[in-house]
C-alpha cells in the first residue's frame, strides 16, 4: 500500500510540474562567464548571453533619454582591481519603437557584454557583482532578479610595484549605466510598457485562456468514451481490476486511470516542445495547416461513417499488449497504454480535435491542456467506478446505439471539416465557400443526421431502429432544430449562435440582407474624398479595411481618434465583438461618430504591391514581407509586442496611445467604457 501510495505521489507531482513548466516561460538566456587574459595585470571579462528564439535582450545604453530599461552590470568596489573604461558590448540592432517612441537597440540569438579590468595586486582577488537585465518575447516580457557574478584571478609581482597616484585613486565604476537604478522605468507614462499590457482585457496575450483549452479538450475525451472502441472496455477492465485477488482494486484503477492521463499529457508535452504555442498559432493561420487539417477530417469522418478504419501496427499493438501482463505499476502502465494504442480508431480524430482547438487558441502551452483535458475526460469513469463500483450494472449494455455515436461524430467531423475549408477561402478571398455556400453544406449534414437518428436509412454495419430511445428523441429534436436555425441564414439573418464559425454575413452573396443595398441603411455622413476607401459592415458601422494609411490620415483630417482593429478571418472572438458588441447602440454611436475604425487582418494572404514588399528583421532573421497579413502582424507584434486576436488600441493624430490596449472581453458597458475613455484622454490632449 505505502509503495502505491509513493507512486501515486510521484505521478501526481510530475503533473503538477508539467503543468508548471508549460504555463510559465523561464530563463530565456543562457549565460557563460569566462575571462581572457590580456597580460599580467589586465584582463577582459565576458559576460556572453544565449538567447531563446523569439526573444530579444535590451542593451546596456539607451539612445536617448527614455526607453526600455537597459541592461546593467554592476562591480563591486575593491582595491585590488580598477575598471578600464565602461562596459562595452556586441554590435545590437537598432530600431524605432513606437511604445517607447524613441529609438530602442537590442540583441537577438545571442549576446556579449566585456568589460576591461587592471589588477593591483599580486595577491588573488576576488572580483564580484550582479547584472540584470530586461528580456522581451512578441507577447511578454521578463524581468528576471539580479544574478551574482564572480571571477577568481591571481595578479603578478608588476601589478603591486607599477601602479602610479593617479591609478591608486582610481574610482571604481559601479554601473554601466550611469544615473540608472535597477527599478528604473520610462518616464513618459502616456506610453505603456509591453510587460504591462496583458493587463488589460479578460485574456492574456497568450490567447485563449488554458482552463478553456482544457474543457475544449475534456469535451473530445468525454465524446471518445461513447465510441464502440472504448465503451466496451470500461466494464470488462474495471471488473478485472476490482476482482484480482491479492491486490488493491480501487488503487490499482485509479493508478490505470492516471497513467491514461500521463500517456496523453506526455505527447501533449512533446508537441508543445516541439513545435511551441507560437508556431502553432502560425500554422493555425496558413493554408497548407487549414488545408492538411480538412483532409484529416474528411478522412476521419469517412471513418467514422463505415468507410473503412484507422488502426495502427498489429505488431506494435502486440508488443504494447504483452507487456501488460507484467505486474505492479509497470504492467498497469502498459495496460493503459494498450488501451490507448487499441481504441486509436475511434479516439484517434477525437484527439486531432483536441489539438486543432490547442492550435488556433495562440495559447503556448495550448497543446498541454488540450491533452490533459482529453486524457481527463477519457480516463474519467475508470476513478470514478473505482469508488461505485456498484454502478457498473447501471450502465447500458454495448449494441447498436454506440454505432450511432460514431456515425453522429462522423457527421460532426464533416462540418467541422468546412470550417477549415473557409479558413482557407476567406484568407485568399476565393469567394467559394461564401456564407451561402457554407450554410448549405451545413443544411444538409445536419438534416442527414437528423434523418439518420430518426432511423430514415442506416451506414453499412447499422443495425434496425426498432423503436427510438428518449436519449435519442432529444438529440434529434436538437439537431432538427438547429437544422431549421440555419435556414434564415440563407437570406441574410445574423444566427449569432455561430458568430466566429460562419463565414461572416460581407463574405456572402446579400452582405446587408436579403434585398437590401449598401446605402439602403442609415450611414453616417463620409467625406467623399475617402468615400472609395470607407466600407459599412453588416451592422452599418463604417470602417477602413486593411487600409491604415488613409484610416490615419482620414483621422488626422476629421480631428478624432484613430481606432484600430487587429483581427483575423479565422478569429471567433473577433466575429463575437462584432456580433454582439458593436451593434449595440451607444457603442455604434461612438464608433460611427467619434472614432476612426480601422479593421488590420493579420491573416490576410493577399500579395502586396511590389512596392510595398521590404525586408525586416523577424524572430531571429532577416525575412521578406510580402502579404498584407504580415505586413499587419509584423506591425501589431514588433510595436506593440502582442499577437493577440482580437486586439484594439485608440491612437492620437501623433500614433500615441490614448489609453490602455483592449483584448477579447465579453461586456457591451465596459467595452462602451473603454471607447468613451478614449475618446476623452483624445479631447483633453487636443483642447
Amino acid at each position: 500500500m505505502k509503495k502505491y501510495f509513493l507512486k501515486t505521489t510521484l505521478l501526481l507531482s510530475l503533473i503538477f510540474v508539467f503543468s508548471s513548466l508549460c504555463a510559465q516561460i523561464v530563463n530565456p538566456v543562457k549565460w557563460t562567464l569566462l575571462n581572457k587574459k590580456i597580460n599580467d595585470c589586465e584582463y577582459e571579462l565576458v559576460f556572453d548571453g544565449a538567447i531563446d528564439e523569439h526573444w530579444h535582450l535590451y542593451s546596456l545604453y539607451l539612445l536617448g533619454d527614455e526607453g526600455p530599461v537597459p541592461s546593467k552590470v554592476d562591480f563591486l568596489k575593491s582595491n585590488d582591481f580598477e575598471l578600464i573604461g565602461k562596459t562595452q558590448e556586441s554590435t545590437p540592432i537598432k530600431s524605432f519603437d513606437k511604445m517607447f517612441n524613441v529609438d530602442v537597440a537590442y540583441f537577438e540569438k545571442k549576446v556579449s557584454f566585456t568589460q576591461k579590468i587592471k589588477l593591483k595586486t599580486n595577491k588573488k582577488v576576488s572580483i564580484k557583482g550582479t547584472y540584470q537585465y530586461q528580456v522581451c518575447s512578441e507577447d511578454k516580457c521578463c524581468f528576471p532578479p539580479a544574478s551574482s557574478f564572480e571571477f577568481k584571478l591571481t595578479g603578478m609581482a608588476a601589478c603591486s610595484q607599477n601602479l602610479d597616484t593617479a591609478a591608486k585613486k582610481a574610482v571604481v565604476e559601479l554601473s554601466a549605466i550611469e544615473n540608472t537604478s535597477a527599478n528604473s522605468k520610462p518616464n513618459d507614462t502616456s506610453l505603456l510598457q509591453a510587460n504591462e499590457i496583458p493587463q488589460a482585457g479578460e485574456e492574456s496575450i497568450e490567447g485563449k485562456v488554458w482552463w478553456l483549452i482544457y474543457l475544449t479538450g475534456f469535451f473530445w475525451g468525454l465524446a471518445a468514451l461513447f465510441t464502440p472502441c472504448v465503451f466496451p472496455l470500461i466494464p470488462l477492465n474495471m471488473s478485472f481490476f476490482l476482482k484480482r485477488k491479492n491486490s488493491n482494486g480501487k488503487l490499482n484503477a485509479l493508478l490505470y486511470a492516471l497513467s491514461i492521463v500521463v500517456i496523453f499529457i506526455s505527447l501533449g508535452l512533446i508537441i508543445s516542445a516541439v513545435w511551441g504555442g507560437g508556431a502553432l498559432l502560425s500554422f493555425s493561420s496558413s493554408a497548407g495547416f487549414n488545408g492538411v487539417v480538412f483532409i484529416l477530417l474528411l478522412i476521419f469522418a469517412a471513418s467514422f461513417l463505415g468507410a473503412f478504419e484507422i488502426v495502427l501496427p498489429s505488431k506494435f499493438v502486440n508488443k504494447i499488449d504483452a507487456q501488460g501482463d507484467k505486474g505492479g505499476f509497470v504492467g498497469i502502465f502498459f495496460m493503459a497504454l494498450t488501451l490507448v494504442v487499441v481504441s486509436f480508431s475511434c479516439t484517434g480524430p477525437m484527439v486531432g480535435n483536441a489539438l486543432v482547438a490547442a492550435s488556433t487558441s495562440q495559447n503556448t502551452g495550448g497543446a498541454f491542456w488540450a491533452m490533459f483535458g482529453f486524457s481527463s475526460g477519457l480516463a474519467l469513469p475508470f476513478g470514478f467506478f473505482a469508488f461505485f463500483p456498484s454502478l457498473l450494472n447501471k450502465m447500458p449494455k454495448s449494441g447498436g446505439w454506440l454505432n450511432a455515436v460514431k456515425v453522429t461524430l462522423g457527421f460532426l467531423e464533416l462540418a467541422l471539416a468546412l470550417k477549415f475549408a473557409s479558413n482557407i477561402d476567406l484568407a485568399y478571398h476565393l469567394g467559394i465557400l461564401t456564407r451561402e455556400v457554407f450554410i448549405t453544406f451545413w443544411i444538409a449534414i445536419f438534416g442527414l443526421m437528423s434523418f439518420y437518428l430518426l432511423g430514415r436509412f442506416k451506414t453499412s454495419h447499422d443495425s434496425d431502429v426498432k423503436h427510438l430511445s428518449v436519449p435519442r428523441i432529444f438529440i434529434v429534436i436538437i439537431s432538427f432544430s438547429f437544422t431549421i436555425y440555419l435556414i434564415p441564414g440563407l437570406w441574410g439573418a445574423p444566427l449569432k449562435l455561430l458568430s466566429g464559425v460562419l463565414p461572416p454575413l460581407e463574405y456572402s452573396e446579400s452582405p446587408h440582407g436579403f434585398g437590401a443595398t449598401e446605402k439602403s441603411a442609415n450611414q453616417p455622413f463620409i467625406d467623399p474624398e475617402f468615400e472609395p476607401y470607407i466600407q459599412r459592415n453588416k451592422n452599418g458601422i463604417v470602417h477602413f479595411t486593411n487600409d491604415y494609411a488613409h484610416a490615419l490620415a482620414y483621422a488626422k483630417k476629421v480631428g478624432k481618434p484613430l481606432m484600430v482593429d487587429f483581427t483575423g478571418y479565422t478569429c471567433a472572438n473577433c466575429r463575437k465583438t462584432e456580433d454582439f458588441i458593436w451593434p449595440d447602440a451607444s457603442v455604434k454611436n461612438i464608433l460611427n461618430n467619434d472614432v476612426v475604425l480601422v479593421s488590420l487582418h493579420v491573416d490576410d494572404k493577399q500579395e502586396l504591391d511590389p512596392k510595398d514588399v521590404k525586408k525586416v528583421f523577424w524572430y531571429g532573421e532577416e525575412r521578406e514581407i510580402t502579404t498584407v497579413g504580415d505586413k499587419f502582424k509584423y506591425m501589431e507584434e514588433t510595436i506593440y509586442k502582442t499577437n493577440a486576436l482580437p486586439f484594439y488600441i485608440l491612437l492620437d493624430e501623433k500614433e500615441q496611445l490614448l489609453s490602455a490596449p483592449r483584448f477579447y472581453q465579453s461586456g457591451i458597458t465596459e467595452y462602451a467604457a473603454w471607447l468613451q475613455n478614449g475618446v476623452n484622454a483624445f479631447k483633453n490632449k487636443t483642447n
